[in-house]
């Protein structure tokens, strides 16, 4: 990881909270949850089974979006 994106990820993890304490970077953010870019600047459509477990997860019509400001930079940033 190029040390600009490692600094990018410290601002916006010092910049919220995270009800799961941030384990998605334990492991280098490998294991992610399933979110795609669906086109908008800050959310992602969340693919995951039971979206409604998370709290950055909001619901729209039938589906979700994931207002979590490190994964969507995670996916449109790095491509995770």
């Amino acid at each position: 990881m190029r040390k600009e994106d490692r600094k990018k990820i410290d601002e916006i993890m010092a910049g919220m909270q995270c009800p799961k304490d941030f384990r998605c970077s334990e492991d280098g953010f490998e294991k992610l949850c399933k979110a795609g870019d669906c086109g908008l600047d800050k959310l992602l459509e969340c693919l995951e089974v039971k979206p409604g477990d998370c709290s950055f997860a909001l619901q729209f019509g039938y589906g979700h979006f994931c207002t979590c400001p490190l994964r969507v930079y995670l996916a449109k940033e790095l491509g995770k």
